[in-house]
């Protein structure tokens, strides 16, 4: 069997990789896979059955998968909750405060309608770790009977979850005053069609609306945050003060400024970051990925604020996280987490914030960061990994460096899915920046 689980759970066109056969044997051997006896049924963590909680976002595929999933985990035994569709972060802050043993995600984050995925957090509301993804792959793929059950679950619907998860956004950002502000939300047709106006108009914000009508097939379709031209629009037709925008599933956001232009997660978290500072609430330092701008770490460098770089995925940069004991991180793509409100990536909190960190004042004058033009290229070649270990490629990466001299840098890595290599540069301008990639480029041996 592939590998089951990518860097962001199990993923794939649902029906086909993705299928209620596949979802079903999931949730049951995720409840398998929980610590205990072999033989016994798993306790959870009350001493009774497992307590599992299930949310969706708005794919057509949500419920079959919903269902499928929480019928294999009710005849591993465990109790299983449905919340109904929710974004990611509320199962992440839910699973801890209500006590639940297992949580599982089903989405496809901001991929096309068609696909769909299955992620699973612990009990403290992290991501599964690669162990434990492990020994559930392994028994998805085991050939081993799994052990009959006669103490079968319940599943039933899990009320007010929306408003449970509504109603921490408010004890975090209760004193967060928006009155006055006229506020553009992208909501990608997806998760945070519900919350994430529910939580701005709380906070006395005139909100504009777009994407808030999901069909099952219009999830992130020209919309959200791999598309914010379509909330920079909106701020300029309706002359709101900002914008943001959200991801399929809710755990990503990027921000459009009052000019229309958008802004990308090093600048929100750089902003956030020197906020939370001056505030006394930065607990050590940054947390990103080596796909971060280096304008990103020049700005942390001038604020005194230490930051670590880590692979690419935000599961990468909770764990440094937790390493070091900072409470600050995220990536480009928008997936930014503040772990002081839940331990992984929240659009919605992290579109509250930034407003927070505004205060009184315009998005646009409030650059954190000079954001260095960036190059990136992929590169098909015959074989990956064979690239990478070229001496002749090494050098010519550590001849680019040396040139840049620290006003910028390359980043030469293999994708983890596909027979690319990926080249990328930061300059101070752009065509700099690609003659550096160019030059590059032609120092990948097999390219096709």
């Amino acid at each position: 069997m592939a590998r089951l689980f990518g860097t962001d759970g199990v993923r794939g066109p649902a029906g086909t990789v993705l299928t209620a056969e596949l979802a079903l044997r999931l949730g049951r051997c995720a409840v398998e896979a929980l610590p205990g006896g072999d033989d016994a049924p798993r306790a959870g963590r009350s001493g009774g059955p497992v307590q599992v909680l299930v949310v969706r976002d708005t794919r057509a595929s949500g419920p079959m998968l919903e269902a499928a999933f929480a019928a294999g985990a009710a005849a591993a035994g465990a109790d299983v909750h449905l919340a109904g569709v929710l974004p990611t972060p509320a199962a992440a802050l839910l699973v801890d405060r209500l006590g639940f043993d297992l949580a599982a995600v089903v989405s496809a984050s901001h991929n096309p309608w068609a696909d769909n995925g299955i992620k699973l957090f612990g009990p403290d509301g992290r991501k599964l770790p690669d162990a434990g993804e492990a020994r559930v792959a392994e028994l998805v793929a085991s050939d081993a009977p799994l052990p009959a059950r006669t103490a079968i679950g319940r599943v039933a619907p899990l009320l007010a979850a929306t408003e449970d998860h509504l109603r921490a956004l408010d004890e975090r950002f209760g004193d967060l005053d928006l009155s006055g502000r006229r506020i553009a939300l992208d909501c990608a047709n997806g998760a945070t069609f519900r919350v994430a106006p529910e939580a701005f108009r709380r906070r006395g914000a005139d909100v504009v609306v777009l994407a808030d009508a999901p069909d099952g097939r219009n999830i992130n379709a020209g919309v959200g945050s791999t598309h914010p031209e379509a909330v920079s629009r909106v701020v300029l037709e309706h002359g709101c003060d900002l914008g943001f925008a959200f991801d399929g599933d809710g755990d990503r956001v990027l921000a459009v400024d009052g000019t229309g232009r958008a802004w990308d997660g090093d600048e929100l978290l750089a902003l956030m970051a020197l906020h939370l500072r001056d505030t006394g609430r930065l607990v050590g330092g940054v947390a990103v990925t080596v796909m971060s701008n280096y304008g990103f770490h020049g700005a942390m460098r001038e604020a005194g604020i230490p930051v670590v770089a880590t692979p690419v995925g935000d599961r990468h940069v909770m764990a440094a996280l937790d390493e070091h004991g900072w409470n600050l991180g995220g990536e480009q793509s928008g997936h930014l987490i503040e772990t002081g409100f839940v331990p992984s990536g929240d659009g919605v909190a992290a579109a509250l914030l930034t407003c927070e960190a505004l205060g009184p004042d315009a998005l646009a004058d409030r650059a954190a960061m000079r954001r260095l033009p960036q190059v990136l290229v992929n590169v098909p070649v015959a074989d990956r990994d064979g690239a990478m270990a070229d001496a002749g490629l090494a050098a010519a990466i550590a001849s680019a460096d040396a040139a840049l001299d620290g006003e910028g840098r390359v980043l030469v890595r293999a994708s983890g899915t596909e027979q690319l290599v990926r080249v990328m540069a930061e300059a101070p301008t752009e065509d700099r920046a690609r003659a550096v990639v160019d030059e590059l480029v032609d120092a990948v041996p097999g390219r096709r």
